[in-house]
């Protein structure tokens, strides 16, 4: 018999939801308290909080690369932040699910990584919408499952409170937000949400300077490991050297990519494009990505290829079109910086470079908006593309664009793809968001993870409206019957003779006595 008693407790333990109960031996019920009912919906809530910040932390990894060059330009040391950040705010939900001394400095520190997002990195805003937008349907059955489990301490609050005020309150809140989760797929429009047989052609891959998760950035290996993982554009970044070679070089210093701090330890901090190409030469473009591991992939290399790596030197432009000639695929890039006085003489130098490379004209994306216009004078055939959305007053619209998977909504990436405009969408690396875009339309994204793209042959998912909207009234209904049943069978252990005892014994005492029967 106590064998049962003590199953019976158990259950009534969780049908309250994790409450903070104590065990009343005199009585052998479990005793809470307002303050504990209290407390469980505080907990709740700052669980909801945090897990939204990690939910929100996951979505920033496809970009992190670029926060994690932010930190490196500000201090000057590489660390890969995304896990820093994912175990921090794993150990924090842990944390406030366990301890509720920690609630509220977890409160405190996932408001400021918020407002900190806002004030540093506020295009992940845009980021978490197309996520949202992308896992609408699966987020919406979670939340529905959640809200309606929550309906046991919900009505237990309800039938336990005295005050009428706070009775109705409590009511009106949680039906509320039942009934906004019931109609939130009104406003769902995920682009996946299609029939088969009406999916865009997957996008094209364009290797973003090369394949760095696989080889280092801007570098001959980089660009063969991107040309063998399917990419059919290289895309990369342009310096021009104080002898007049133009170079590839993200940044406008040497310091993360190289090991310029060894070789001329006194010239540093100078920018590239202050060294000639003999200097250039000299320094070691490979081995800091074995050193600082910029990603993840970056220690699963093969011995070979750690080799390779490590032998890497600075690429010139002529190297790099030469490569993209013999395998009959395009170069995109942008001409760096911008704000050179002389900028028209890098834009000369460049195109000069081409020209006498041999390439086709037709392989070369011209980016860089300085000059264009003289540009496309000179050089006719090369392919435009522009880094902005085409403009109401403009009249010649653009017929190829590269923009910020955040600056365009999946509505206009499909109006771009009806009108015949070309949408290259950058940085893209997840393959959530590779699916949403390729669901929506896009016609090549710029990646990182070329090798991880490559190998998607469909989206991660694929429903058609009509099925999703069974779904989604079964969902409902099942839901409504369960919270409906939830509040009447407590309506009735509420409505039964109270046993002798504090008032705050009286619902687990009702509950205990219904599962000793």
């Amino acid at each position: 018999m106590a064998k049962d008693e003590g199953c019976c407790n158990l259950c009534a333990t969780c049908l309250l939801c994790f409450y903070t109960c104590r065990w009343n031996r005199n009585k052998k019920v479990l005793v809470t308290s307002k303050c504990d009912c209290a407390w469980f919906f505080f907990l709740f809530f700052v669980c909801l909080f945090t897990l939204a910040w990690l939910y929100f932390a996951l979505v920033t990894l496809n970009d992190f690369h670029n926060f994690n060059e932010f930190i490196f330009h500000k201090t000057k040391w590489w660390l890969d932040w995304s896990v820093v950040m994912i175990s921090a705010t794993a150990t924090l939900v842990t944390y406030s699910s366990l301890l509720l001394g920690l609630l509220v400095l977890t409160a405190l520190l996932v408001a400021a990584a918020f407002v900190g997002l806002d004030i540093q990195w506020s295009e992940q805003w845009e980021s978490a919408r197309i996520s949202l937008q992308a896992l609408g349907p699966f987020l919406h059955i979670g939340a529905v499952v959640g809200m309606t489990f929550l309906a046991w301490p919900v009505a237990s609050c309800f039938y336990r409170t005295s005050h009428t005020a706070l009775k109705i309150l409590l009511l009106l809140v949680y039906l509320g937000c039942v009934l906004a989760l019931y109609l939130a797929p009104l406003g769902i429009d995920s682009p996946c949400l299609l029939e088969p047989s009406q999916l865009p052609p997957k996008p094209a891959l364009f290797g973003h300077r090369g394949a760095p998760m696989l080889a280092p950035e801007n570098t001959l290996m980089s660009f063969q490991k991107a040309i063998h993982c399917g990419a059919s554009v290289l895309e990369t970044d342009v310096l021009v050297s104080a002898d007049n070679v133009p170079f590839l070089m993200h940044d406008e210093k040497l310091t993360r990519t190289t090991n310029v701090q060894k070789i001329f330890p006194e010239r540093a901090q100078a920018n590239a494009t202050s060294f000639n190409w003999m200097e250039l030469q000299q320094l070691d473009a490979g081995s800091w990505f074995l050193q600082k591991r910029p990603f993840p992939t970056a220690s699963g290399l093969s011995s070979g290829d750690r080799a390779l790596a490590g032998a890497q030197r600075v690429l010139s432009l002529k190297w790099l079109l030469t490569e993209a000639k013999k395998h009959n695929v395009s170069i995109m890039f942008d001409l760096r910086p911008e704000d050179d006085p002389q900028y028209e003489r890098l834009v000369n130098i460049t195109v000069e470079t081409i020209l006498q490379s041999g390439i086709a004209p037709e392989q070369i994306l011209w980016l860089p908006d300085g000059f264009r216009e003289q540009v496309k004078q000179q050089v006719p055939r090369f392919r435009q593309i522009y880094g902005r959305k085409r403009l109401s007053n403009e009249t010649e619209e653009p017929l190829r664009v590269n923009l910020p998977y955040q600056n365009l909504s999946s509505a206009e990436i499909r109006e771009y793809r009806r009108d015949n405009i070309s949408v290259n969408l950058y940085v893209v690396n997840a393959p959530w968001l590779f699916s949403v875009l390729w669901c929506a339309g896009a016609s090549s994204v710029t990646t990182n993870a070329c090798q991880v793209l490559q190998r998607m042959e469909r989206p991660l998912w694929l429903l058609p409206r009509a099925t999703y909207q069974m779904i989604w009234i079964v969902t409902d209904c099942v839901s409504f019957l369960m919270i409906a049943w939830a509040f009447l069978l407590l309506k009735r252990w509420s409505r039964r003779k109270e046993p002798a005892g504090s008032d705050s014994d009286v619902l687990l005492t009702k509950i205990h006595s219904l599962l000793s029967e």
